[in-house]
């Protein structure tokens, strides 16, 4: 059996491509079902946000040939050629996949280390896999074991003290730019969680404006209200635009809903006054173009990651601290794996030696006829005894060795039934 994830993430593929290779959210059931029928139903669950798309697979198809079929789906289903993508892709396995899913579970392959809204994406993400029947026993422990641990991390260690979201990392580029905001106008465009994280981010550095526009203008008003802000539809976006000195915009929309043309309007409106954007969508919703336009100042999450890094330079023993915690769960996850790659193999060793205890039993009591019932019985529990002590070191040293990161396991397994007479299970 092989465990296996694919994905693209910030780390290795850049944004023009990231933004082309996601998912809407109504379109993960569907791609879901879709890979597991490639894949023959195996174990899966697609990570699907603004920074990575990912694919953890368990199936007894080789590695290689699971991300075959991962590459040759996302080609179809996002009709992009594999020559896009395919530089950027990560494919790992075994234990490098448990430990990339520990990684970004507990936040540390994130933009913004620390930061908490991954691991409720992942859960979102698991979730909707095990509603749909989509898991197996290895996914269901995998998932389980990183959510234990994400939240071990986070009371264990310091790494989440600090600035640890990508709105903290915005808050710090806009004072930057304006020096204070206690004056400033703060406008999010949808309603979406990263935005409100922004906002709050924004006004607690004291922005005092806000306005929130959004296609639900009950929704908008729900996140305007709190800060005393006021809300609009949509449509009406160009009409406001002028009003914002930072814009933050996490819509859903497929396509550009902000261009130069507006931008240059709104300059206009504000006398030239400079505007601070930060574009947190993928696929973007604001036209790259815009960074062109004096006076306006546009981000987008390739953009704040250079910032990000920064941030790293100082969380360097938090990250050290939550290492260690990640490095000892990989290791107990391989050791149960290793029990399971090895279970078949245990219990032919246990009915080989226990066949083997019975007949001896059987031959050693028909020359004891004077023993009673009650002493039979107890030679009898005595021989089972010494079988399973016997049986206790191997058993044990079996699924360490199994699990070694420089085991094979098929190689280790086969000399274990070659050492005791056994049939060569699958």
């Amino acid at each position: 059996m092989s465990l296996v994830v694919c994905g693209l993430s910030h780390r290795a593929c850049p944004l023009d491509v990231r933004e082309r290779m996601t998912f809407a959210p109504d379109a993960l059931p569907g791609a879901l079902l879709d890979v597991r029928r490639r894949l023959d139903g195996a174990g899966t669950v697609i990570l699907n946000t603004c920074n990575r798309v990912e694919f953890y697979v368990h199936h007894v198809a080789p590695p290689q040939e699971i991300a075959s079929e991962i590459r040759r789906f996302l080609s179809a289903s996002r009709a992009v050629g594999e020559s896009v993508f395919a530089p950027h892709l990560y494919e790992r396995e075994g234990r490098e996949a448990v430990a990339h899913l520990f990684r970004v579970a507990t936040s540390l392959d994130s933009l913004v280390v620390g930061e908490g809204q991954i691991l409720g994406q992942v859960h979102d993400a698991y979730l909707m896999a095990q509603e749909r029947n989509a898991t197996d026993k290895v996914i269901n422990a995998l998932f389980q074991r990183a959510f234990s641990l994400a939240k071990e991390v986070r009371t264990r260690t310091p790494i989440c003290a600090g600035k640890v979201s990508i709105g903290s990392v915005a808050v710090d580029l806009a004072v930057n730019i304006f020096m204070r905001l206690t004056d400033k106008t703060v406008m999010v465009i949808g309603s979406g969680k990263m935005g409100a994280l922004a906002l709050r981010s924004l006004m607690s550095r004291g922005a005092r404006n806000v306005i929130v526009v959004n296609r639900s203008l009950d929704k908008a008003r729900h996140l305007a209200e709190p800060f005393g802000g006021e809300a609009a539809p949509l449509e009406e976006l160009p009409q406001h635009l002028h009003r914002a000195d930072i814009a933050i915009s996490s819509t859903a929309a497929p396509d550009h809903i902000l261009g130069p043309d507006d931008f240059r309007k709104a300059l206009a409106q504000r006398g030239r006054k400079p505007m601070f954007v930060i574009d947190i969508a993928v696929p973007r919703n604001i036209d790259p173009a815009v960074n062109d336009l004096d006076d306006v100042y546009l981000y987008d999450l390739d953009n704040l990651q250079e910032v990000a890094d920064a941030n790293l330079q100082s969380r360097r023993n938090a990250i050290a601290q939550a290492n260690v915690f990640v490095d000892r769960a990989v290791d107990q996850f391989m050791v149960w794996m290793g029990g399971l790659a090895a279970e078949p193999t245990i219990v032919s060793m246990a009915q080989e030696l226990h066949a083997i205890r019975e007949r001896e039993l059987q031959k050693t009591l028909s020359c004891l006829p004077e023993l009673s019932e009650a002493q039979r019985a107890e030679v009898e529990y005595l021989t089972k005894r010494l079988v399973n002590a016997i049986l206790q070191r191997p058993v044990t040293q079996l699924k360490q060795e199994v699990a070694h990161p420089h085991q094979d396991p098929h190689t280790v397994l086969h000399l274990v039934k070659r050492l005791f007479g056994l049939k060569d299970t699958p």
